[in-house]
Formats: C-alpha cells, structure tokens, sequence
C-alpha cells in the first residue's frame, strides 16, 4: 500500500462501510436542501416526494437531476441552502448569456475543499516539504485557490504565482526551487517549450511532479510533459458546481481519478434515457454532494462521458475510480481551462449590424496551447468596404468576443454564403485537437 494517502479512514474504507457513510449523508443531505432550498423542495413535491422517501443510497435515482440551466435560472443566490451571512467566499464561473453560474461557500465547505485537495496533493506524492508553484489562475475561477487551500493543509510552501508571465514563472521556478507545479497542461506544455529556449539547463530545476486539469488532455500530451519535464504528470478533475478542484484525482499508478466518493457520490446515466446504466458503462457523470453546506447540489449533470470503476486501486485506494473523460454530452469546448458554449458566440454576433447568424469556430492546437479562431459571414454590404474598415470590423468583433468570453481569439471575415449551411443541426464546431 501507497504511503501518499492523506486520510486513510475513508480512501481505504471498505465499500460496504463507504454506503453507509454515503446514504446517512444523503439523507441529512435531501431534508437540508427539502426545508432550506425552495426550487427543490418544488421539484421533490411535483415528483409526490419528500425526504421520507429518501432511505439509503439505492434511493438516488427517485431525485430529480440539477443542470447548469438550473444554477442560471436560480441566478445569484437562490439554490444556496443557507443565510448569505453564512456564506463567507463567491466563485463564479462564465455563462452562455452574460450570467455567471454562481457557487457559494461556507467556512465548513472552505475546510472541506481543503481536505479533498489535501487528498489530491498527497496522492501526487506532495508533502510538507515541497514547494507547489500554482500557475492556475486566481479569481473568480476556483482552481488557483482551491490548490492553495490543499496546498496549506498538508504543510506544503505555496507560491501563488497564477497563470501567465512565463518569464517569472521559470525565474521563480529555478530560484525558490519549485517541486509540484499545478496548471492546466497546456500551459505545462508551453512551459516545457518556454525553459528549452530560455537556455536554462532542466536540470537547474527541482520539478518533481505536476498536477494538472480544468481541461482534457490526452495520454501522448502526457507522455510528452513527462519526458520533456522530466516530472511525474498526475491528471485531477474538478468543476466549480461540485466544489472545483480536488473532486476526484489519480495516484501514482495512473489508472484512473479516485472519486472523493465519501462527500461526492457519483452515478453514470444514458445522456438521453437519463437511466442509471450499470457498471462499467460509458454515460454522462452525475454527481450528488453529500456534505457541503452552501451549495448543496443533487445530481448534477456534468455532461462529461466516462464509466466508473469500483475494483480497489494498487494504491489501496477503495474509493471509486473515473476514467479521463472521453467528450461532453453537450456542445460544451474547454480551451484553455475555460468553458465556452457557441451560444456565447452567437449572441455577441447577434448583436451586430455588420455581420451574419452564420458562423464556425475552429478549434486547434498549436505549440501545445489551444487556438480559437472564429470565421464569421460580413453583410454584403459592409463586405465591399475598404480595407481598412473591414479591419476595423475584425478588430471590434474581436474584442466583443474576448470581452464576452475571456478567451483570446482570431477573427476572420468571410464572403456571405460561404459557410456551408446545414439541414439538420448547424455544425458550429471544428475542433481539431487529438483526444486519443
């Protein structure tokens, strides 16, 4: 057995125990959001349910699914389960129409995101003489904090650099003697890139292991972090609604993401039946939290495809394990650790004279960092402009979608009609990254 565990008592609980623990939760869990939260209290009712129905964990699926949709329409505050004097941290994260999905947090869910990170770093093998250089971005985004918080609780030294500034990043990384560098691959990738020119030697630095997510990444992109790093490259999995980063995170073995089942219950469904399919099939994940306070969710749909696997890891880990993620079930990108919807496009296009409902968006990547390029149709009318004014065009485009996304990306004006059109569903996306 692995000595990287943080809290044995429940990564190696035995299954039988772990449902206990699981439907005791669930229950204290479903009476908390039933009397505190109004729009499940409605949607239990319009089912003829209650929290009496609610025994154990076999009794999940009678509880009606949450989406993103549903935090958009509850927007700011209204599926928190608890006073707003309770709540002492708001994250947020980009919406589809200029709203944000908005997440709480209590000083227990703190404590708790805490703990799950605390899991996550110790299975990297990160301890409490490491230094962790966190290149994930600070903000409204909770992946540069919620490392920070896993970071503190095992006693590690935390350098909240966040992301950008690759110059200071490797000045730093050499100089303070970073161990366990947290950013998204990509930028892992490019900071690989980024210390082969600098004429820095690689072995000047004391990288050891990176932790890496908020976006898919495949086995090559890996394989090829590792080798040009020189550091074992360890893949998490987080997402704000849940609680961010720190929901489930593999081991040295590489086999898989153990799942913090015991305050995150997982459920696999058929994206279209929305039925719980059994063992070991690929579906969309849903998760229930089980012991968070300001934000109680009850399965949630996160879109994203894997399958579970429940046999007890190499590690002696018990918890239920995820594979990397296969795709979305939604139109839903990831570029750059950012989620991106094309309605989002299209609704920054609609709001412009100059320009067509007709669009593609091309996804790449280039130098191990992802590109969006946005070709749009121009009204034949402004098409025949000047130069200078369709540059001008491209430039105002540009910055209303940067403005509206967060995300830099390339415009490129095209004649009317030559986006090809669609019978069927308007085919918005090329994406042209390898996820193999």
């Amino acid at each position: 057995m692995t000595k990287n565990i943080w809290n044995p008592h429940f990564e190696t609980m035995p299954r039988e125990e772990m449902r206990t623990v699981q439907s005791e939760r669930l229950r204290d869990v479903v009476e908390r959001v039933y009397y505190n939260v109004p729009y499940y209290r409605e949607r239990m009712q319009s089912l003829g349910m209650g929290p009496e129905n609610i025994s154990s964990v076999d009794d999940i699926h009678k509880l009606p699914f949450t989406t993103k949709q549903d935090l958009r329409d509850n927007y700011p505050f209204g599926l928190f389960a608890v006073p707003m004097s309770e709540i002492i941290r708001v994250h947020a994260s980009s919406g589809t129409t200029g709203k944000p999905t908005v997440v709480g947090y209590t000083r227990h869910d703190i404590g708790l995101w805490s703990e799950v990170m605390a899991r996550t770093l110790t299975s990297a093998g990160a301890g409490k003489s490491d230094f962790i250089q966190i290149a994930y971005g600070y903000g409204l985004f909770t992946g540069g904090l919620g490392v920070h918080y896993g970071g503190e609780k095992i006693g590690a030294s935390v350098i909240p650099i966040s992301g950008g500034n690759t110059k200071r990043q490797l000045q730093l990384m050499k100089d303070f003697g970073s161990t366990v560098l947290a950013c998204t691959p990509s930028y892992a990738s490019y900071l690989a890139e980024a210390i082969e020119e600098s004429g820095f030697d690689r072995d000047e630095f004391k990288l050891r292991v990176g932790v890496f997510g908020a976006e898919p990444w495949t086995e090559n992109m890996r394989r090829e972090i590792e080798k040009r790093l020189k550091i074992k490259a360890i893949d998490i999995y987080g997402l704000s609604e849940i609680i961010g980063p720190g929901v489930s995170f593999e081991c040295e073995h590489q086999c898989g993401l153990h799942i913090n089942e015991d305050h995150f219950i997982p459920e696999i469904i058929d994206p279209d039946t929305l039925e719980v399919l059994p063992e070991g099939e690929l579906g969309e994940l849903v998760f229930t939290t089980v012991t968070k306070e300001g934000l109680p969710i009850i399965r949630y749909r996160t879109r994203d495809l894997t399958r579970l696997n429940f046999e007890t890891c190499a590690c002696g880990r018990t918890l239920v394990r995820m594979n990397k993620c296969t795709g979305r079930s939604d139109d839903m990108l990831i570029i750059r650790g950012v989620n991106l919807f094309p309605s989002q496009i299209e609704s920054v296009l609609l709001e412009m004279d100059e320009t067509t409902p007709h669009y593609l968006l091309v996804v790449d990547r280039v130098n191990n960092l992802d590109t969006l390029q946005l070709q749009v149709e121009v009204e034949d009318r402004f098409y025949q402009d000047k130069i200078s004014e369709l540059q001008a065009l491209r430039m105002k485009i540009q910055h209303q979608i940067e403005s509206a996304t967060g995300l830099s990306v390339t415009v490129k004006l095209v004649e009317p009609k030559t986006i090809e059109r669609s019978e069927g569903k308007a085919k918005r996306v090329i994406d042209n990254r390898k996820m193999i």
